[in-house]
């Protein structure tokens, strides 16, 4: 990859603008405008500072230590409710989790805060696609890695991005947060990962019959044709603080579903969502 910096004429500069030297180039080395399909030049943006979509936007979190080569694995990942694409890229345990394995983060803007998802009539899913697209002119992504998350609104309409557009999807991360399911969905990822807790007043855990608490899957166990109850995999812990449950079915007509319960509320498990990379990149496991 080649950065392309700022033409400044230093020679034309007075004394003073000597002194304005490392400023400016660090400016260049911290924005640099970069076109991979096409050679024109790009809007800087990073972090805080917004990209531009039409009338929309998005913010991007570089991994650490990329080395501006590389082809980059993709988490898109959809804010919650009320919140922005600014909180992600500092967050923790979804920005956290990605500057650390390599991973590109795209974190969309949702109008209004929020998302639409009631419906498969939505221009969200478009949008969403055309973030990954624009990113693609900016950095040179890894097509066959491109992983989808969400918390809570965000959570079901990364469901309903990959019910939509998600047969180029590598997996669903999905926290708290689902669609009906018995959902019509036309498309689906390669792989499901989803985590609920049983306590969860805000976007209620959807039991089903009998209090049957495989139930938050039923629509991908359905559309990835898996058979039967599930393998219990038993108890598992990143931290002391959350237990998880992990049912999953492997051996699906197309694609595996994973399924993590705790007994908790609402909000994203620490290192979750890591280790979930972990798992999907071939890393070892590592703490959040």
């Amino acid at each position: 990859m080649t950065f392309r910096r700022c033409w400044l004429p230093w020679g034309n500069m007075p004394n003073d603008g000597i002194l304005m030297r490392p400023f400016l180039l660090a400016l260049a080395l911290i924005w640099p405008v970069t076109a991979f399909a096409t050679g024109a030049e790009i809007a800087p943006c990073h972090d805080a500072v917004p990209c531009p979509l039409d009338e929309r936007s998005y913010h991007v979190k570089e991994p650490d230590g990329w080395d501006g080569i590389s082809p980059l694995p993709v988490l898109l990942h959809f804010h919650g409710w009320m919140r922005q694409g600014t909180l992600i890229v500092k967050h923790g345990r979804i920005s956290g989790a990605t500057r650390t394995r390599g991973v590109l983060l795209l974190a969309p803007n949702g109008t209004g805060r929020t998302w639409d998802f009631w419906t498969r009539h939505t221009d969200d899913v478009d949008f969403a696609a055309a973030v990954i697209e624009d990113a693609a002119r900016r950095y040179p992504i890894d097509r066959n890695r491109i992983f989808v998350s969400g918390y809570s609104y965000g959570s079901a309409m990364a469901w309903r991005y990959v019910c939509e557009n998600g047969d180029d999807v590598a997996a669903l991360l999905a926290v708290s947060g689902t669609l009906d399911q018995f959902t019509n969905c036309p498309q689906a990822p390669q792989e499901v990962r989803h985590v609920h807790g049983t306590r969860d007043t805000v976007m209620a855990f959807p039991f089903g019959p009998g209090g049957d608490t495989t139930f938050p899957v039923r629509l991908w166990r359905d559309r990835l044709g898996c058979a039967g109850p599930g393998e219990d995999m038993g108890d598992w812990s990143v931290t002391q603080h959350d237990t998880f449950t992990r049912t999953t079915w492997s051996d699906c007509e197309a694609g595996q579903v994973t399924l993590d319960v705790h007994g908790r509320g609402h909000f994203i498990p620490r290192g979750w969502i890591a280790r979930q990379l972990d798992d999907l990149l071939g890393l070892p496991p590592s703490e959040p």
